[in-house]
């Protein structure tokens, strides 16, 4: 519930503070004194439009800042953490500017947050009827979502049947359309799939054959100079046992330095260290003469070998050129495109499945859909029954109202029904949509008796009336706070009044006030004693504050209401 609104620099407000009660809370006041702004600050606090012109001339912003109470485990709490608020000692605070430039902001918990999340969390903490709200009302959408609250807990099984049904035929639907209006497409990615797989396979690379061809085809085209170098360097080594002399060779003088340290390797244990040093050293130099002797012996001259390894390079390049950057990303393309031509290829198989799931599932939804559209018939009778029995007590006793429930061809997420309500204001009249059979003050207490009908299955927390008695007097206008009041025992109430009768019925009665200095109007709200009250609804009853006759009657007044509570 709300439990406070600041109101700074709205229209002919300057500032005031509402402190609201759980129960039923009247505003009244003269006419201009500014009784309307108050419905407009709790609209623009829940995301209304920011319109410039409702900014106070001379004041550079509008400000509404509310002070809500929330169930600390609910759907609203959720939705503010996840914005990244916080509650404040339990209530919610949320704040809405517009600047005089036209500029909106938006706080809620603290936290800086877009206008449409205000929006969406109105529809759990406040239902606003006035004018210019009720508009919204009036959609289809909206008026099958009220159906199917009032409906309530019969319709939530079937309902989760159906959404299962409809979520499954909507894939099945949507996989099917593509598979068949991308038919040539699909067709031609095969072909090419296949194409590229066949060319692989005809090369059948291996994994790393490539590297190794390359370091084939580099020994192969140098093979006369790796002999060559291979031979030179190990007669270096080891000498050429050919030669007609015998010429210096690593190995001998390697031999012979060391046989000159071993004869007197024994006077000194460092020349000895140097010694055995010289021997590993020739026996290294001699396996690695030996091993150049044997890799000279085994270089020849393929021509027709490198010939191979060069055209086998090619054939991979071209691979390589169209299907991936080295070897392996071509054979992972390979691998991948065979997985893709396996699912291409099943695709005639696929629809013949997916046809024939989606004609179980049409049957399934067509199903589904009767029993949707049979529980929101009976609730759409009750409900009918319900209002139209309201109406009887808000002086319009002729009015009557149906709700057509119709079954339309398209499934949609909430079924196959169109739900709209309709009102036949008199006997003989045929139902009209409410927009055309309703006027302002008629529509007010059309919303008036549904929101009573709806009090006892899931009410929202707030309801905001602006004009709901326009037009209306007397007994009806009794009936109407007696309606009230009894929506107040289950969520809390707001309503913008001009009839005592009304008012009376309050559980907190504000008053706006406006003075003028000669320079500016301004407004304030004032919560009312019962004094305070009887001199407000006195000069609501008699236009004189201090009349006799009129305080007489709204003490009567009060003491009527007193009795219903």
């Amino acid at each position: 519930m709300v439990d406070e609104v600041r109101i700074q620099g709205l229209g002919v407000i300057d500032e005031a503070v509402l402190d609201l009660s759980p129960g039923f809370n009247v505003v009244t006041g003269e006419t201009g004194a500014g009784k309307t702004m108050v419905v407009t600050s709790l609209g623009l606090m829940f995301g209304g439009r920011a319109d410039p012109q409702r900014v106070r001339p001379g004041a550079e912003r509008a400000t509404v800042e509310g002070r809500i109470v929330v169930d600390p485990g609910g759907r609203v709490l959720d939705r503010v953490e996840e914005a990244g608020g916080e509650l404040d000692e339990g209530a919610l605070i949320i704040t809405r500017s517009v600047s005089a430039e036209g500029r909106s902001r938006a706080f809620l918990g603290g936290r800086s947050v877009p206008v449409s999340l205000l929006i969406n969390l109105a529809d759990d903490l406040v239902a606003v009827h006035g004018q210019s709200d009720q508009q919204r009302l009036l959609q289809a959408g909206r008026q099958r979502a009220a159906l199917d609250r009032y409906a309530g807990g019969a319709l939530t099984k079937p309902m989760r049947a159906y959404t299962t049904a409809y979520q499954r035929h909507r894939q099945v639907s949507a996989l099917l359309e593509e598979l068949t209006t991308r038919a040539r497409e699909r067709a031609q990615e095969a072909d090419m799939l296949r194409f590229g797989l066949e060319e692989i396979e005809k090369v059948d690379p291996k994994p790393g054959e490539d590297a190794e061809l390359a370091a084939e085809e580099e020994r192969l085209g140098h093979a006369d100079a790796l002999r060559s170098a291979a031979t030179t360097s190990h007669e270096a080594l080891l000498g050429d046992p050919a030669a007609a002399m015998e010429a210096a060779n690593v190995v001998g003088l390697l031999g012979t330095a060391r046989h000159a340290l071993d004869n007197v390797r024994d006077h000194d244990p460092a020349l000895a260290t140097l010694a055995d040093r010289l021997a590993e050293a020739g026996y290294l130099v001699s396996d690695v003469g030996t091993e150049l002797a044997a890799y000279a012996e085994s270089v020849e001259a393929d021509p027709a070998r490198l010939a191979a390894v060069q055209e086998r390079r090619a054939e991979l390049t071209g691979l390589t050129r169209k299907y991936g950057q080295t070897l392996d990303e071509v054979l992972e393309w390979a691998r991948r495109s065979a997985a893709r031509l396996i699912e291409l290829e099943g695709d005639d198989e696929r629809i013949e499945a997916l046809q024939a799931e989606e004609t179980e599932l049409t049957e399934r939804l067509a199903a589904e859909a009767a029993e949707l559209t049979e529980v929101r018939t009976r609730a759409a009778e009750r409900f009918s029954e319900a209002v139209t029995e309201e109406l009887t007590a808000l002086a319009m006793p002729h009015a009557r109202v149906v709700v057509s429930v119709t079954q339309m061809p398209e499934y949609g997420p909430h079924g196959a029904d169109e739900v709209e309500v309709r009102l036949a204001p008199h006997p003989g009249a045929q139902p009209l949509p409410l927009h055309k059979g309703a006027s302002g003050g008629e529509l007010s207490r059309v919303m008036l008796a549904i929101e009573v009908v709806f009090a006892g299955a899931d009410p929202v927390p707030t309801f905001v009336f602006d004009e709901v008695d326009a037009g209306v007097g007397g007994k009806a206008a009794v009936e109407i706070g007696r309606r009230l009041a009894r929506l107040a025992r289950n969520a809390q109430v707001i309503v913008v009044t001009h009839l005592p009768q009304v008012a009376a019925f309050a559980d907190q009665h504000l008053l706006v006030e406006k003075s003028d200095d000669g320079l500016v109007t301004r407004s304030g709200v004032t919560a009312l004693d019962r004094e305070g009250r009887l001199r407000e609804l006195s000069r609501m009853l008699a236009g004189l504050e201090d009349s006799e006759l009129g305080r007489a009657h709204a003490e009567e007044l009060l003491q009527l209401a007193a009795e219903e509570h």
